[in-house]
């Protein structure tokens, strides 16, 4: 067989090998050939990307762009809503995730001055009281209750609002739309109506924040007077649904995967000590921001395989955090091991601004959780949780969760 009659048609997405694992097709990939030739359904010849190391280099390596205003990206699902790219995007101001430098640095260099590590240490504190309210608020419900609605959700919510200095209280606004964005197959109107509401509000927010600044992170961009209000927005924006999106469901996919490893779980509740490294572990493990694109600016070679310029390349970070040529047995959640170096913040000059926030999150909230609700457990079999596969960001839908009261 040559190496070619086995390209796949399309990214392999069905969850076929278990709710927490990569699609068996993308793990048989992984093994054959890490960097594999795709073909995309617009017909564009691209590449998929799933071993570890080529993984890290693609991502260290600037000339691969994140840039989607120099050529077309393309989308290697079918997205029956969306019209096939024919041109490249507007760049959106602000969005840092879709730069390159010198416009990546120059912002970004801004947003790490406001995420100082002074900041997430004060801030830690707030979050054990968010995450311990919240599970004032779980225990006073009677069960079976849905976690990601009581729990998951609300507790990176609060979080981000107290960072970002968006009152509480327009919380169900930005849940709403961001969600609506975050839907894979939906029309461009959908998506740009979603996009459209949270860019009014938040425009309005950075504006008032300009005007009256305050102790917050969306205050401390404002006041450098060399960003724009369209740059504060994008910035603000993608701050919100990273922010948001990632830690909700790390708390409910990362409950599910505790409460179907019990033994895990009980060690866990044994010896609290032991959540930093599991925190790590379930982050390894569960990838929930998988996907990634780039675009090769140049001919390159990467994993001994040539990508011509103008290729997609498709990364997949769930597969590359499974690899076993640098994880033991990476399709076994084991808390005891060290799973740093994984590749779940991304790496590179695009690593995870929310790196140290969100393990905080997810300390505070597994660690709270486990030992408030020593007798926790699934209110339905596993293989009726709804998973978010139709969403960019993956988890779950609801976690029907009950205890003995």
């Amino acid at each position: 067989m040559s190496r070619m009659d086995d390209v796949p048609q399309g990214l392999p997405m069905e969850r076929d090998a278990g709710p927490f694992d990569p699609p068996r097709r993308i793990t048989a990939l992984r093994e054959a050939r890490p960097v594999s030739p795709m073909i995309f359904p617009d017909g564009h010849e691209g590449w998929l990307v799933t071993g570890y190391d080529a993984v890290r280099q693609l991502m260290a390596d600037t000339r691969f762009s994140s840039r989607q205003d120099i050529g077309i990206l393309h989308i290697p699902y079918e997205t029956p809503g969306m019209p096939t790219p024919t041109e490249p995007s507007p760049q959106t101001p602000g969005l840092f995730i879709a730069m390159d430098p010198p416009d990546h640095t120059r912002l970004r260099r801004k947003l790490t001055g406001a995420f100082t590590v002074n900041r997430m240490k004060q801030l830690e504190a707030q979050i054990f009281d968010v995450a311990e309210r919240q599970l004032d608020e779980l225990a006073r419900l009677t069960p079976p209750v849905d976690l990601v609605q009581e729990f998951a959700l609300p507790v990176p919510s609060l979080v981000i609002c107290e960072l970002l200095g968006v009152p509480y209280e327009d919380r169900e606004t930005f849940q709403t739309n961001t969600a609506k964005f975050m839907v894979k197959d939906q029309s461009l109107e959908e998506k740009m109506a979603a996009y459209g509401a949270m860019n009014t509000y938040l425009a309005e927010l950075v504006m008032h924040k300009r005007a009256e600044p305050s102790e917050d992170v969306l205050s401390d961009l404002a006041r450098h007077e060399d960003l724009t209000v369209e740059e504060l927005t994008g910035a603000a924006f993608l701050l919100l649904l990273a922010g948001h999106e990632t830690t909700a469901n790390m708390l409910g996919l990362g409950a599910f995967a505790l409460l179907e490893n019990p033994e895990q779980a009980t060690e866990l509740r044994a010896d609290p000590n032991l959540m930093p490294a599991a925190v790590e572990e379930l982050m390894r493990y569960l990838s929930v921001a998988d996907i990634f694109y780039r675009y090769a600016t140049e001919d390159l070679e990467l994993g001994g395989e040539m990508i011509g310029e103008g290729s997609t390349v498709v990364v997949s970070l769930l597969a590359a955090n499974r690899d076993p040529r640098r994880f033991d047995n990476p399709d076994v959640l084991d808390i005891h091991r060290n799973a740093r170096g994984h590749l779940s913040f991304g790496h590179g000059i695009h690593q995870c601004l929310g790196q140290q926030l969100a393990p905080m999150e997810m300390r505070a909230g597994f660690a709270g959780l486990l030992r408030r609700f020593p007798t926790l457990e699934l209110a339905i079999p596993p293989g009726e949780v709804k998973l978010r596969t139709d969403m960019n960001i993956y988890g779950v839908h609801a976690l029907p969760v009950t205890w003995m009261v």
